[in-house]
């Protein structure tokens, strides 16, 4: 099997192409995040968060067997939480956050994980700088650890947090340490587009020793509505990457799919 773990919409996407695009570069599943950086959405504004999430959830709207929609929610917002409850109702079962403007140890951040907790909602947060040029500096993977103070919360760091890729490992690696099974791990780690690429081979051999591939998943990172091609070029990159660093099979299906299904909670 295997789940795309990061994919965004833009708006203007229509559910029969995305489907198509899935199909034609053979992923089973994909988790589809609401707009938020095209058009008229925007996170800093609340209305049009609101808007990003119902459009989202028509989107997906009969086929959530395959599209798992995530909420995008800014906790520095007026009415987060209740946004967060709202979208949840709407059928959005995920949050993606990005920290701007916010660190995701205050105390708005705070609020919205305990009623992620509540809910049972995974969060996938950006970490590790814009390739946009906005300021990276409350995005550092040592900022999350104000997650363990609700230990039924379940998140994904995107992209390993580079450049501060040894610290994302050094996060994720405290549970694995205490014994914690990987698949009941407060943390995991997403390896979409992050690390350039004179960087990227040795930043993956590094998360997959140290983290191991329990904790590793795919994410294409695409911006619908996208080619299948461009899909299927991102899932041959990260499997050309795995065949030069040796990783078996086992280990490549937990990174494409495995690790992903456990965080979501797919059978």
């Amino acid at each position: 099997m295997i789940i795309d773990a990061h994919i965004h919409c833009s708006g203007d996407e229509k559910v029969d192409d995305v489907l198509q695009a899935l199909d034609q570069a053979q992923v089973d599943k994909a988790v589809v995040l609401a707009p938020f950086l095209s058009g008229p959405y925007s996170m800093h504004d609340s209305a049009s968060l609101r808007s990003a999430n119902q459009y989202l959830s028509r989107l997906i709207g009969h086929h959530t067997d395959r599209l798992i929609g995530f909420a995008v929610i800014n906790p520095s917002l007026e009415g987060a939480c209740q946004d967060l409850v709202s979208a949840h109702e709407l059928g959005l079962h995920g949050l993606k956050m990005v920290p701007a403007g916010w660190y995701p140890y205050d105390d708005c951040a705070r609020d919205v994980y305990e009623t992620a907790a509540r809910l049972k909602i995974p969060i996938l947060f950006h970490s590790g700088i814009f390739i946009d040029g906005k300021s990276g500096r409350f995005c550092r993977p040592s900022f999350y650890e104000a997650i363990r103070d609700y230990p039924d919360l379940r998140v994904t760091l995107a992209h390993l947090g580079w450049p501060w890729s040894d610290e994302a490992n050094a996060v994720g690696l405290i549970d694995l340490i205490n014994g914690v099974p990987p698949d009941n791990s407060q943390f995991r780690f997403d390896i979409s587009f992050g690390a350039p690429p004179v960087y990227r081979l040795e930043v993956l051999r590094k998360a997959i020793d140290v983290l191991t591939p329990d904790l590793l998943q795919f994410g294409s990172d695409v911006f619908l509505p996208c080619s299948a091609d461009l899909i299927k070029s991102r899932i041959d990159e990260v499997l050309m990457l795995l065949e030069r660093l040796e990783v078996d099979k086992s280990s490549r299906d937990r990174i494409m799919g495995g690790t992903a299904a456990a965080w979501l909670g797919i059978n």
